[in-house]
C-alpha cells in the first residue's frame, strides 16, 4: 500500500481516494470484465481495433496501480471462448496487441516483482500467441509479488467442464474442494471483488465458480477511460460492504440473543 504513495503528489486527486482506503481491508484478489473498447471507438467515430488499442493503457495502469496496493491476485478477462465470433481482422489485431504488451510490460512486471500466468483453453490459441504466453510466464515464474492472471479463451462453463472431466479421469471424492483444486485458479484466494466497466449488468462466463461470493462493483466508464480513480473508488466502495457470506454479523446475532431473552423475562 505505502508504495501507492510513492506516484502520487499530495495534489493529485488519487491522492485523497488512496488515504481513505484501508490497508487493512484490500481484497485479496480482483477480477475485471474490460468492456467497452467498441463503444470507446464508436462514439469517436473510429474503428473498433482504436478501441482496442486505447485499452491497453488502463491495463498498465490497474496492473501497476494493484501491484503497488499489494495485491495477491489481479485477473483480467481478455478474450473469452465466445469472441472467436468476432471478425477475423479484429481478432488478429488483438493477438498482436497482446504481443505488444507483454514485450513492453515485461520490465514492469519484473520491476514489481508481479507473476504473470494465463488461464482459459491455451492449447486452442494460435502457436505463436501460445510462445509469446509461455515466454512471459517463465521469465516471471520466479517472482513472489501479484499473481497477474490473463483469462484468454476463457469460459467460466468450459473451465467447470474441464475440471469436472479431470476429477473423473483422477477418481477420488466429488466434493467442492475437489473441483476447486482442479479450476485454472486452483491456489488462488477467489475473487472479494469484481469490476465490471461500460454499465452492463452481467458476469458474461466469467469465473463463476470463484466469483459466488464476490462483491459487484459496474461502473458506466468505457474501459479505456478507466483510470486509477475509477479503481481506487472501486475499492474504497468494496471496504463500505457487509460482507456475512451468508451468516449474520456477531454483534446483530448478540443483539437478536439479548431481545429475546427480554421477551422471555
Amino acid at each position: 500500500m505505502k508504495a501507492l504513495f510513492d506516484v502520487l503528489a499530495p495534489d493529485d486527486p488519487d491522492f485523497a481516494l488512496a488515504s481513505a482506503i484501508d490497508a487493512d481491508r484490500l481484497p485479496a484478489h480482483i477480477a475485471i470484465i474490460m468492456d467497452g473498447n467498441g463503444r470507446w471507438a464508436r462514439r469517436r467515430n473510429l474503428p473498433r481495433v482504436a478501441g482496442h488499442k486505447a485499452g491497453i493503457q488502463p491495463v498498465r495502469t490497474t496492473v501497476e496501480t494493484c501491484a503497488r496496493l499489494g495485491l495477491r491476485a489481479l485477473t483480467l478477462y481478455a478474450f473469452s471462448v465466445e469472441n472467436w465470433k468476432r471478425p477475423r481482422a479484429e481478432v488478429e489485431t488483438l493477438w498482436r496487441l497482446l504481443r505488444i504488451y507483454l514485450r513492453s510490460e515485461l520490465d514492469v512486471m519484473h520491476r514489481h516483482d508481479i507473476r504473470f500466468t494465463a488461464i482459459g483453453r491455451l492449447d486452442a490459441l494460435p502457436g505463436f500467441v501460445r510462445e509469446e504466453l509461455d515466454s512471459t510466464i517463465e521469465s516471471t515464474a520466479a517472482n513472489r509479488g501479484m499473481q497477474l492472471n490473463l483469462a484468454i479463451n476463457y469460459g467460466g462453463r468450459a473451465e467447470l467442464v474441464d475440471a469436472v472431466r479431470a476429477l473423473i479421469e483422477d477418481g477420488g471424492p466429488i466434493d467442492e474442494d475437489a473441483i476447486s483444486a482442479r479450476l485454472y485458479t486452483a491456489g488462488m484466494p477467489d475473487p472479494d471483488l469484481l469490476i465490471r466497466t461500460s454499465g452492463e449488468m452481467r458476469v458474461s462466463n466469467f469465473l463463476l465458480w470463484q466469483i459466488a461470493y464476490a462483491e459487484l462493483y459496474v461502473t458506466e466508464t468505457l474501459w479505456p477511460d478507466f483510470t486509477r480513480g475509477e479503481l481506487l473508488r472501486a475499492v474504497l466502495d468494496y471496504q463500505k460492504r457487509d460482507r456475512r457470506f451468508g451468516g449474520i454479523r456477531e454483534a446483530v446475532r448478540l443483539d437478536s440473543m439479548e431481545a429475546a431473552a427480554v421477551r422471555t423475562q
